[in-house]
């Protein structure tokens, strides 16, 4: 079974966690730790011959063109994480659009390759913004990879369908979902994805989790940001809870990675969607079994079909 394996690359100032604590304006003065740090992964990824989709923040990218180049010359897929690593629901839509679109010149000027994909900063692709699915096919990509079916303070759709699904705009099929990986487990969603929950998970579980999505058939969609890799990030005051969610076992997540990529096989997010019976359908099929669910948000209609794992947008 081949998962998707995939990289938010931004530096540790980026965070949501810490956005009420570092001012924008401070980020070009703070300490850049995103390009030793990618640098490390490549290398990685090399030792273990794995592909992975690097969703690249466009501050980033045009910073550290550089880095995207690296990237692109070890094979690995580009996309798009957004320009300013500000979540979707605190945008408006036409905020969001130039958001998307700033990083999306960026990365295709700097690799001549069109974007297809996008993952939202802090999976922020919520019940607030739905209507981001709208803007991101108007911006020509093909997938998504934000929705995170969980329920958590900074993002997540609790009920949303856990594996790839198509999302329909007027009755057609525009872009494919791929969820951010939970199992169940008494009968709720537990996020079995990476970053944090690989770190502060004990490994075992981890790797039983992956383990039980690929014995069902399912791909899991891993990802964990560049700063994961440096135990030695610098350190701002923040509350116990958030010290232990930004800093807790720094240092065991590079071997982490590396028995994940000794376990598993992983590919890019295009890859395994490649390999799905969603994408496969795609766009042929009509909106078929539509809604089992309707969900109003600013006056649009927005519905789950989790029998065909399909979502349409009136």
């Amino acid at each position: 079974m081949l998962n998707a394996l995939s990289v938010d690359v931004e530096d540790w100032f980026h965070v949501s966690l810490f956005r009420h604590h570092i001012k924008r304006s401070e980020w070009n003065e703070l300490e850049n730790t995103v390009v030793s740090n990618v640098c490390k992964i490549l290398d990685l990824f090399d030792r273990h011959n794995a592909k992975a989709t690097f969703f690249i923040l466009g501050w980033v990218a045009e910073r550290y063109p550089e880095i995207v180049v690296a990237i692109k010359e070890h094979g690995h897929e580009i996309a798009s994480h957004g320009y300013g690593h500000q979540v979707i629901y605190e945008q408006s839509r036409d905020e969001f659009y130039e958001d998307v679109h700033r990083s999306i010149e960026i990365l295709e000027g700097i690799t001549g390759e069109k974007i297809k994909g996008y993952r939202a900063p802090s999976y922020s692709i919520t019940r607030k913004s739905l209507w981001a699915w709208e803007k991101l096919v108007k911006l020509g990509l093909t997938y998504d990879s934000s929705v995170f079916p969980i329920k958590h303070d900074l993002y997540g759709i609790a009920d949303a369908p856990r594996f790839p699904f198509n999302v329909y705009l007027d009755g057609n099929q525009k872009l494919v979902e791929f969820p951010i990986s939970t199992i169940k487990l008494f009968g709720k969603n537990v996020p079995m994805a990476g970053g944090g929950y690989l770190r502060l998970y004990p490994y075992w579980f981890f790797k039983y989790g992956i383990s039980k999505l690929n014995a069902e058939g399912k791909p899991a969609v891993i990802y964990f940001h560049p700063w994961e890799l440096d135990p030695q990030l610098p350190r701002i005051n923040v509350g116990r809870m958030k010290r232990i969610r930004h800093y807790g076992n720094l240092a065991l997540m590079e071997e982490r990675i590396a028995n994940l990529l000794k376990s598993f096989r992983f590919g890019t997010v295009d890859q395994v969607l490649q390999q799905t019976e969603v994408l496969k359908r795609w766009p042929e099929t009509a909106a078929e079994d539509r809604m089992t669910e309707q969900i109003s948000l600013n006056g649009v209609d927005h519905s789950f079909s989790r029998g065909s794992k399909e979502v349409l947008l009136k």
